[in-house]
């Protein structure tokens, strides 16, 4: 049985690695970054509903036996 030839692992592995960096920061490269966000005033829409300005209150039927 052949021995395994283990001579050039090391230069593949580290061209491998050096490859893998170069094209990881070319990558990046092309991704900008989150720029500073405007603040944005939110406002809370104003729903008219006829029950807005009127007191209102539900009855269960199950309440009204414990009283």
């Amino acid at each position: 049985m052949p021995q395994l030839d283990t001579s050039t692992w090391f230069t593949t592995i580290l061209s491998m690695l050096l490859t893998l960096f170069i094209l990881m920061q070319l990558k990046f490269t092309n991704h900008s970054l989150f720029s500073q966000p405007q603040p944005t005033t939110t406002k809370k829409p104003k729903h008219s509903t006829p029950w807005e300005t009127k007191w209102t209150k539900i009855y269960l039927p199950h309440s009204l036996y414990l009283q």
